[in-house]
């Protein structure tokens, strides 16, 4: 069996050097087919998290956010690292908690992102992003195993701000020592490699939202991590949309073909 300590130690390393992809899931079964599809890590979702309950993302609260990490965690040999939006709370005091939280989920990781859910002022300050990030890192840097967390630029996926107001905060998020620097909705390598040539940190970068490069283009650039976000909770969904329009549309079974099989699926789940 593997460890925490295990998992860490396999994380940790897994960010020094290469490129890796990590795919999220959103509950254990998902985390088992990743886990026989061949990742090597997994990441949990908040949005795949948040749909799959019926809410909106953003919506959810601390403890089903944590017990769904758990479940994860608990689900894979692999390494797992937390979606925790943004840290469920201001305080910097709140994010060094969801770091705790996190590790006694048993994940080796989590995000932290700098967006209040006020969209009126969607942001925090750069000064209390900073601070929220350096009490993050602490709390980290206290727990007896590594754990990677990773310090999110969100001003994107909040709509404001543009690409050097996100460098200046993964900067002050460099200097307060996080070790993986995060920006969502990066669209394209020029955008990419300008983080990158900003940062000495390393830097996660999502796909499957739409952009024109691939995974090879990525490793190429010098990206450490890629991560698939609600992308392949979406894709699920898109299928499960497809085959609901088909059986009631036209009463017909093709999307059936496309369907993974009860005896693979039941291959890839455990007893108990």
């Amino acid at each position: 069996m593997t460890t925490q300590t295990d998992k860490a130690r396999i994380f940790w390393d897994l960010h020094q050097s290469g490129t890796f992809v990590l795919p999220n899931a959103w509950d254990a079964g998902s985390a088992r087919l990743l886990t026989d599809a061949g990742a090597v890590a997994i990441g949990t979702t908040s949005a795949g998290l948040a749909w799959a309950n019926g809410q909106k993302d953003g919506s959810q609260v601390r403890d089903i956010v944590v017990a769904n990490a758990e479940q994860i965690a608990t689900a894979t040999e692999l390494p797992v690292t937390a979606d925790f939006l943004n840290g469920f709370g201001d305080r910097p005091e709140d994010v060094a908690d969801a770091v705790r939280l996190a590790h006694e989920a048993g994940c080796v990781g989590c995000s932290i992102e700098d967006t209040t859910g006020d969209p009126n002022a969607p942001l925090y300050d750069i000064g209390l992003a900073t601070d929220r990030i350096a009490a993050a890192t602490e709390a980290a840097n206290a727990l007896p195993n590594p754990f990677v967390l990773c310090a999110r630029a969100d001003a994107f996926f909040a709509g404001v701000g543009n690409l050097p107001e996100v460098i200046e905060r993964l900067r002050a998020f460099e200097k307060v020592g996080a070790p993986l620097l995060y920006a969502p909705v990066l669209m394209s390598t020029d955008a990419v490699r300008e983080v990158i040539e900003a940062v000495r940190t390393p830097i996660n970068v999502l796909v499957g939202i739409g952009q024109p490069y691939t995974i090879a283009d990525l490793s190429d650039l010098g990206v450490r991590r890629i991560s698939l976000g609600s992308s392949l909770y979406s894709a699920s969904m898109g299928a499960l949309n497809a085959a609901a329009r088909e059986l009631l549309d036209t009463g017909t079974f093709e999307w059936s073909k496309g369907a993974l099989a009860y005896p693979a699926l039941q291959g890839m789940m455990r007893d108990t």
